[in-house]
């Protein structure tokens, strides 16, 4: 068991959705995405992301790509249209989630290493 980024075990993209931030984690191996359903949970997306978003985080299972969808509500001051924030459009939000570590089976890891 190694600690790593989440960027080490999967990619993400990220995007606007009204005050609400779409954010997707996808698995670098068919092998990683049954680790991610298991840990990547909403309550510790929330807690991670809890600087930048102040509503609810839903999750959204994505079997047949490997991913994981998360609604990061809140978290864009209102939204692109309206916002002062510096990213009001949340292009971000996957760059920042994926800093996030987590402790990852060895074998794991070596999949995508």
């Amino acid at each position: 068991m190694a600690t790593v980024k989440l960027l080490k075990i999967a990619h993400g993209r990220s995007g606007d959705k009204g005050n609400g931030s779409n954010v997707g984690i996808i698995a670098r191996h068919p092998d990683i995405y049954p680790f991610l359903k298991e840990n990547l949970t909403a309550d510790r997306v929330k807690e991670y992301m809890k600087h930048i978003c102040k509503g609810e985080v839903e999750r959204y299972e994505m079997e047949n790509i490997g991913a994981l969808n998360f609604m990061l509500n809140e978290s864009l001051g209102g939204g692109g249209t309206v916002s002062l924030k510096l990213d009001a459009q949340g292009k971000t939000h996957a760059s920042t989630l994926l800093r996030m570590e987590m402790n990852v089976p060895d074998e794991l890891i070596e999949k995508v290493s």
